[in-house]
Formats: C-alpha cells, sequence, structure tokens
C-alpha cells in the first residue's frame, strides 16, 4: 500500500459513464447504443457505433465523492473533481473538470472528449478529488480504486471477459445448475463478476446465438439477446440491494464495486424523482420488511428492461416480420 504524507479520503470514489454521444466528419451528433458501455464492467465499446466515420466521442460521467467524510474531518479545501482520460500506447492525455450537482451533494458530473485521431486501442478513464492539504494546493487525496476502458474497436463491452457468457450442460455438469436444466440460461452472480451460464441441452439455443444467418433467425436471435440482457440486469441489481453495509444510524451505503453502479444506474427508475440515497434507503427499507416490497417488482423489471433496451428490440421485432410478410406475399 502507498503511503501518503497527507491525510487522504478513506471512502470509496465510483464514477459511471452516463451516455456517450459521438460526432461525425459532417458535424452531425448521434448516442451511442446503451449497450455500448457497461456500468457492471466499466468499460465502452466504441465499435458499437453506427456510423465507420466518427471523429470524436464525448463521454457523460458522473463521479460521487465520500462527502459526509470531508464535511465532518475537516483537512480539505477548495475541493475540486478532475476526469483524466489516459492511453499508453499513443501517450494521449485529457483532462475534463467537473462540477457538483449541487452544493454539499455527493455526486459530481461533467463530460469529457477524446478525440478517435490520439487513440489506437484502450483508453483509461478515472476519477480523482483534489484538495487543498495543509496549505498546499493540488494533492490528490482520493481516485476511483478501477478505472474504466474506453476500448476504440470493440463492439461488446467486456473487460478481459470478466463478465463471463459461458455454455454448459445444465444435466450434467454442477449439482446446483441440475434443478434448472430446463432453463435456457442462469445469471450466476455468485463470484466476483456475474456470469451467464447457457445451457447446451437446451435445443438449437447456442447455434441460434451464435448464427449469422436468415432474417428469422436475427429476429430471434435479437430478442434472445435483449431479454437475457434484462435478466442480467435483475439478477445484478438483486445481488447489489441484497448486501449493502449499513452505518450505525441504519443508513444503507451503495457498494464501491460495480453494485454500486448498477444501484445508481437503475434507483432512478425503480424510486424515480427521489434522490440516489433517499431512494436506495427506500428501496432497502422495503426489502427488509418497512413496506411493500412485492410493489417495486414491476418497477425492477422495468428498469432492467429499459437497459436492456427490451421495447426498442420488440419494436425492432414486430417490424421486421412485418416487413418479411410483406415481402412473402409480394
Amino acid at each position: 500500500m502507498k503511503a501518503y504524507p497527507y491525510p487522504r479520503l478513506t471512502g470509496a470514489v465510483t464514477m459511471r459513464v452516463t451516455a456517450v454521444r459521438l460526432r461525425g466528419t459532417d458535424d452531425s451528433r448521434e448516442q451511442l447504443d446503451s449497450r455500448g458501455y457497461s456500468v457492471v464492467e466499466q468499460v465502452v465499446a466504441l465499435g458499437r457505433a453506427e456510423r465507420a466515420d466518427w471523429q470524436t466521442a464525448r463521454l457523460t460521467l458522473t463521479a460521487t465523492v465520500p462527502v459526509r467524510e470531508i464535511e465532518t474531518k475537516g483537512h480539505w479545501s477548495d475541493i475540486s473533481v478532475v476526469a483524466v482520460l489516459t492511453e499508453g500506447t499513443t501517450n494521449a492525455r485529457t483532462v475534463a473538470c467537473l462540477e457538483p450537482d449541487k452544493a454539499g451533494v455527493r455526486d459530481w458530473s461533467g463530460e469529457i472528449e477524446l478525440d478517435r485521431d490520439d487513440h489506437l486501442d484502450r483508453a483509461s478513464l478515472a476519477v480523482h478529488v483534489v484538495a487543498n492539504v495543509g496549505g498546499v494546493a493540488g494533492r490528490i487525496i482520493a481516485s476511483t480504486d478501477q478505472e474504466w476502458v474506453i476500448d476504440m474497436t470493440a463492439s461488446t463491452p467486456l473487460r478481459d471477459r470478466q463478465l463471463d457468457v459461458s455454455t454448459v450442460s445444465f444435466a450434467r455438469g454442477a449439482e446446483w445448475l441440475r434443478n434448472f436444466r430446463d432453463a435456457p440460461w442462469i445469471v450466476d452472480t455468485a463470484g466476483r463478476m456475474p456470469t451467464v451460464r447457457l445451457n447446451s441441452d437446451f435445443e438449437g439455443l447456442v447455434a441460434l446465438l451464435e448464427s449469422q444467418g436468415a432474417k428469422v433467425e436475427s429476429i430471434v436471435r435479437e430478442m434472445l439477446l435483449a431479454q437475457m440482457c434484462a435478466d442480467v440486469w435483475t439478477a445484478v441489481f438483486h445481488t447489489a440491494i441484497g448486501d449493502l453495509e449499513i452505518e450505525d444510524d441504519g443508513t444503507p451505503l451503495f457498494p464501491p464495486d460495480w453494485r454500486g453502479a448498477v444501484l445508481r444506474e437503475m434507483l432512478p427508475d425503480i424510486v424515480p424523482g427521489r434522490s440516489a440515497e433517499d431512494a436506495l434507503r427506500e428501496v432497502h427499507m422495503r426489502r427488509t420488511g418497512e413496506g411493500n416490497w412485492t410493489d417495486l417488482q414491476p418497477r425492477i423489471q422495468y428498469a432492467a428492461a429499459r437497459r436492456a433496451e427490451v421495447p426498442k428490440a420488440l419494436a425492432g421485432a414486430v417490424r421486421d416480420i412485418e416487413r418479411f410478410d410483406q415481402e412473402i406475399h409480394a
């Protein structure tokens, strides 16, 4: 562990990318498909862009700092939060200052832009909290534990495939999987990162997901992938909300890893119109018996479906089927 000659924050600093906007050669702008970035993996996959001629990517991000610790300990003044994007391959470095959402809160937001010509492979995005400490300005008092990866070519936001999608026989695999032998897939959240287990015994499933064939197969595949993604979001939300650290006064805390990012991403749709902290407190109270947990389940399903873009996939499937029928009967 590195030692510092000045006091630093002990609480976690977290950051998440909330939107990516691409600018093309004609100065037109478009949003990157939300499936092009993952708060679980903490990766942005710019290879998913629908246009090949994009020149710059502008990332909108939100960082969360332990404001209570800053206020109570009083070691630091002139607090600022900066995002730093670097790539060792090209020696590129971009810095952007974030702004507090409002005075005294823990969330800081802003944008950082990368130029495509300055990057070749994978860039790293980190957030640092900077302050005046003992009269010395510009001290870094905290940083994000894990950097986001901005992948210039990948079409799937995976960090070394930590979000593992594996194919296994449920009937002949681990004993716990045998209870799910009729399921097409299971989301396993028992490990450090979520894992999707595809059931190789489910006839035609793996071949369909891997196929690049006929139009009908493509329609069904997109729907299956959207539903699988929704199942992942639902599973990781329940995992994250089920294992919270609780302060002495009963206040639940956001986990510092991917679980916290998942909660911050989904809570606005589950408890709309509330701050992230109030929404977390409300959901925790309901889950532990101080309210109706059942009433929240449709909101959780809705939040998961939105992030998996199930409505978009379903609408596209309906249009494609109608078009396919018209072509057949033409």
